[in-house]
């Protein structure tokens, strides 16, 4: 089968325009359809790429004549029938700054394939050429490439050129930066890394970087392969967009596509060894997308081998790819002597906090939310935290408890490093080498079984199709770690969250504002005659204890409405976890979960 041919250029950076030409050398006699993808996989959301496509015409290479063109649907494309060779060009408005899409201005670029590619329909297993061009001017002499893509012979790296890929599905799977970008490069057990930072992070401190990232991807390859250290890639490009404000990140096969505020970067000059919130929280996001090369880019719901990028996939297992990576991320930084055992438990703790707060979490199971994720997570509302539960937040308390249960039950001689290890060997480990099997979604709760020996059931059936509360502090019983709720600051409960300005962002059920009347959308106006404006509501607040009444006076529709309002206690921020400082079994078992 030969090659599929693409070359992308940045035509018009100020209008946002990359221009692709794509050549199919053989293409169906019938008629040559093309087809760009619905959505990205790791985002499962409909996202109708095809809507940024500005023009697209065709032509025949033997004759130079255009090629008659129709749209078939809002996706798909089909050329009349010829002889020789098909050339597609094609425009794309890429003006979306996320992970998920593509971008492109005068001083950046950024796509993933699913946005800029047509996928030549029938020969999607052909192997791909693509060729990577400069915008034109003296201006974008400095640009680079950064991108997992394997180069041609003739194409430095970093440089435009010709890179290739063995089919379409490789493809689309490895992002590309463009522009004047931060890089550098580490080893993690032999295998190349790279860190791009693009937009601007004054003093950023790559070398911290690089060392504490490399301290992560050892921890991770190692957890995989504890025997031969051995990476599922070649090389690995973390590319970063670092802005004012933004948070993000999307997992592909070889690489990661991050966003995160710059001032969550580390700068130089700051204090050795020590870790910022934000810093912290980016190291979070890079763990979890690099714990995806294993976890769901090759160890994969079957519904995903291979993905049907013209539907939605539906799966019940989004609380294990989406829920287990969340629990380990964290979990990594420990391993890695990044954080604390005090930060770990202080992240445990918010992730607690945030499942418990939200009553949709007894409505909807996580195997309702991974297959609803489609419509209900990916498409959430005012009304979301009381009626969906997340497969990523409960997911990650899921995998905590299983693991907890699993090594109470054996002294930890097993634990869920030994099932992510199976899953690895099974499903992963030659996902891409030889025909693509995923775990079924009926096959998780046995080889849970297989891997530990220790019965899940009663736990599994309740913790995945079920609605209540895991028993969280009963599994931690055996590790002497207990739990506590942390009211925060102890102001008293109005039942909504309120974003600046007044507005009402969040009303949740059966609190406060429920119970008089408030609504997500209304705008608070003043609270016991007091203005709300600002950021002084918690200070308004701060004078009133629990089951105090007072008027609230809101405008809904420019309407200026009076309500009677009566506090609740506290809300709980967080969970405290404290762990004994005794020298029994309890102590071993902890080291032995925290260190791997």
């Amino acid at each position: 089968m030969k090659p599929i041919h693409y070359t992308i250029i940045p035509k018009h950076p100020a209008a946002h325009l990359f221009e692709v030409t794509l050549t199919v050398f053989d293409p169906d006699p019938a008629g040559q359809r093309f087809m760009l993808p619905v959505w990205i996989p790791g985002s499962y959301k409909v996202r109708e790429f095809a809507r940024h496509i500005v023009r697209v015409k065709a032509h025949s290479v033997a004759t130079g004549r255009q090629v008659p063109l129709q749209k078939i649907d809002k996706h798909n494309w089909q050329a009349a029938p010829l002889k020789g060779a098909l050339i597609l060009t094609y425009e794309v408005y890429a003006w979306e700054m996320s992970v998920r899409a593509a971008y492109l201005d005068d001083t950046m670029g950024f796509f993933n394939g699913t946005s800029v590619f047509f996928a030549v329909l029938g020969q999607q297993a052909a192997p791909c050429q693509v060729e990577i061009k400069p915008p034109f001017g003296a201006m974008y002499q400095n640009w680079r490439v950064a991108t997992a893509l394997t180069e041609a012979a003739a194409t430095r790296r970093h440089g435009f050129g010709e890179y290739s890929a063995a089919n379409y599905d490789e493809l689309i799977d490895h992002p590309v930066m463009l522009g004047e970008f931060a890089l550098a490069c580490f080893n993690a057990h032999q295998v190349a890394h790279e860190v791009v930072i693009a937009g601007r992070v004054p003093a950023l401190d790559l070398a911290r970087l690089t060392q504490d990232l490399k301290r992560i991807c050892e921890t991770q390859i190692g957890f995989f392969e504890p025997e031969t250290k051995c990476a599922p890639f070649k090389r690995y490009v973390f590319m970063t967009m670092a802005l004012t404000d933004g948070f993000g990140g999307l997992e592909h096969r070889a690489s990661s596509a991050l966003i995160c505020k710059r001032s969550d970067l580390p700068a130089s000059g700051c204090v050795l060894g020590k870790i910022t919130e934000g810093y912290r929280t980016y190291l979070s996001l890079c763990s979890h997308e690099y714990f995806h090369s294993w976890n769901v880019k090759r160890i994969k719901p079957a519904t995903f081998a291979p993905y049907d990028l013209a539907h939605e996939n539906y799966t019940t297992l989004l609380w294990l790819f989406e829920g287990f990576t969340s629990y380990y991320d964290d979990l990594m930084l420990v391993r890695s002597g990044l954080i604390t055992l005090q930060d770990y438990f202080a992240l445990l703790g918010k992730t607690l906090a945030r499942v418990l707060r939200g009553s949709g979490r007894f409505k909807q199971s996580v195997a309702e939310s991974s297959f609803d994720a489609w419509t209900k997570y990916y498409m959430q509302d005012e009304n979301a935290s009381n009626a969906i539960v997340s497969y990523y937040q409960k997911g990650a308390l899921i995998a905590l408890a299983f693991d907890l249960a699993i090594r109470a039950q054996t002294e930890s001689t097993r634990s869920l490093d030994d099932v992510m290890r199976l899953l690895w060997q099974r499903y992963g480990s030659d996902f891409y080498q030889h025909k693509p099997v995923g775990i079924a979604d009926d096959e998780v709760e046995a080889l849970l079984h297989e891997a530990t020996g220790v019965d899940l059931s009663e736990l599994y059936q309740e913790a995945v199709y079920g609605t209540n509360d895991l028993p969280l502090a009963e599994l931690f019983e055996p590790f002497e770690v207990t739990l506590e709720a942390d009211t925060a600051n102890n102001l008293p409960s109005i039942g909504m969250r309120v974003r600046e300005g007044g507005w009402v962002e969040v009303v949740y059920e059966g609190g406060a504002a429920q119970r008089a009347g408030l609504s997500a959308g209304d705008k608070l106006v003043a609270l016991d005659g007091l203005r709300v404006g600002g950021r002084n509501l918690d200070a308004l607040l701060a004078r009133y204890q629990t089951a105090d009444q007072f008027e609230v006076h809101i405008f809904r529709r420019d309407e200026l409405r009076c309500v009677q309002l009566t506090l609740d206690p506290p809300e709980v921020a967080s969970y405290r976890l404290h762990a004994s400082e005794s020298r029994s079994e309890a102590c071993k078992l902890r080291a032995a979960w925290l260190s791997g």
